[in-house]
């Protein structure tokens, strides 16, 4: 490996490792968390063993971090309900002026000392594989690692971090779909140190699957597929998408390749405002569409597989109806805090959609899109309608008589085997579709379903530039795309 690329690691590893004074009050802070903790489990009916968990815990957090995770472990036979009751009523004994969040139960987070904290219980299970909620398996990673791990690889970790940040894909969120805390250590152990893992990593073959533990054959159907070692059962790397899996082989070569330190670095384009969006419409040639709507007040993680799931819906029944989808991309705001768009109130075109939302309401949700770009956006009033091979009788039959008197009809007629008709397309322009209540039949997540009930609007062409206030960023990402 060249000197460059060891001077480059060596740089970013100093500067994202904390200092000893950072460290010292981080430990401070989390030292009064579990302090506190103890003290309100003591004045419980129950027992339960206060734990530190994740980065900090392991030493893999890097300069700047701010968070502390803090687990309160249950006796694993005491009901679900009293556990969150008494995991509440913990987080809100050590955090008085947090909050609630939700994840698979209830937990609190605030701060302390200028670091956020989050109290989560747990159940104390003896075996990972007997986990009775998901963040039963925190405190395993915490104990697996913490054998495995020191200063020195622990550094090692900290630079794969900031790698995978700077290139896109960190972060287990449902929104990014990367590569979690968790396992980015476990690769970064499996190869011994980032030199390692990216080499390697450069020269994938996907699907690629490690199982640091030899559990055994449990097969995943993933494109990388790292075994838990305290669960058999259970692929870390599952949430990672095959894009994300590309992107880290794409931007490792380029690193092996050229060393800097700007592959380190998280960075985005400039954000296109809506001259540069209609310069862009007009350049392509294609018809952009846009699906505009209140985002669904939900956390991220249940948005963007809804947003995903209604945009392949969306495609599909637009492939289908001959529109030629040629790319799409799911747009919304990072939570339902509310758009600044000055345009929210109506369409650039003047769309009559009965659906129209106010604009208004929709500003104060906060917004969402799904954007799809057409390479055919007009199709012929009629439409080729295949039936059933003549020599299936019962079938033929019926597809003949349904259509044999109808006078919008051409056919039936017979092409190879089959009985043929031409009847009347039901909609020939796609803003038609999109306004109409068949936009509500596709495949759609049930919180977009339920926002698009309650009113969209449709933007076709370069009216989609109305929405460069609010997306800018995204559409210089769409519109510029790169690995």
């Amino acid at each position: 490996m060249s000197d460059e690329f060891d001077a480059v690691v060596s740089r970013v590893r100093e500067r994202v490792s904390p200092s000893e004074t950072e460290r010292e009050r981080l430990q401070r802070a989390a030292a009064t968390v579990m302090e506190r903790a103890r003290e309100a489990v003591a004045d419980l009916p129950v027992d339960a063993e206060v734990l530190q968990v994740g980065s900090t815990a392991r030493g893999t957090w890097t300069a700047g971090d701010r968070d502390v995770d803090v687990f309160v472990a249950f006796p694993p036979d005491l009901e679900r309900s009293e556990l969150e009751a008494y995991g509440l009523e913990v987080g809100h004994a050590v955090l008085p002026e947090g909050h609630e969040e939700y994840a698979e139960h209830p937990y609190v987070v605030g701060a302390v000392d200028g670091y956020a904290v989050d109290l989560v219980p747990c159940y104390a299970v003896d075996d990972a594989t007997a986990i009775q909620s998901a963040v039963d398996r925190t405190p395993f990673h915490t104990r697996y690692l913490a054998t495995r791990l020191d200063d020195e690889l622990a550094g090692e970790v900290r630079v794969t971090k900031q790698f995978l940040k700077g290139i896109g894909v960190y972060g287990s969120d449902l929104r990014t779909r990367g590569f979690s805390g968790y396992l980015t250590e476990l690769l970064t152990v499996e190869y011994g140190g980032f030199r390692e893992f990216v080499a390697a990593a450069a020269d994938w073959h996907p699907p690629v699957r490690f199982d640091p533990e030899a559990h055994g054959t449990t097969e995943f159907d993933d494109p990388l597929v790292v075994v838990d070692p305290t669960d058999p059962d259970r692929n870390v790397a599952a949430v990672c998408s095959a894009d994300n899996v590309a992107r880290l082989q794409h931007y490792a070569r380029a690193l092996l390749s050229d060393p800097r330190e700007s592959l380190f670095e998280p960075s985005e384009p400039a954000a296109y405002g809506a001259e540069a969006v209609t310069a862009a419409v007009k350049r392509r040639g294609t018809t952009p569409v846009a699906v505009r709507f209140a985002r669904p007040d939900v956390v991220e993680d249940q948005l963007w597989p809804q947003l995903r799931k209604s945009l392949t819906g969306l495609t599909e029944e637009l492939d289908r109806r001959g529109f030629d989808v040629f790319r799409s991309t799911a747009l919304a705001t990072d939570s339902a805090g509310g758009s600044d768009n000055p345009h929210a109130t109506d369409s650039a075109g003047g769309s009559d959609n009965p659906h129209a939302t106010d604009g208004a309401d929709a500003d104060l949700a906060g917004a969402a899109a799904l954007l799809v770009e057409l390479s055919v956006a007009e199709r012929p009033a009629v439409e080729r309608h295949e039936g059933p091979p003549v020599h299936v009788r019962e079938h033929a039959s019926g597809f003949y008589d349904t259509y044999a008197d109808d006078p919008d009809v051409a056919g039936p007629y017979i092409d190879g085997d089959r009985y043929v008709v031409e009847r009347p397309r039901e909609f020939q322009r796609v803003e038609a579709f999109l306004d109409s209540d068949a936009l509500l039949s596709v495949r759609l997540g049930p919180h977009v379903e339920s926002a698009l009930e309650d009113g969209y609007e449709v933007l076709v062409g370069s009216d989609i530039a109305t929405l460069a206030d609010t997306f800018g960023v995204d559409l210089a990402a769409y519109f510029e795309p790169n690995p």
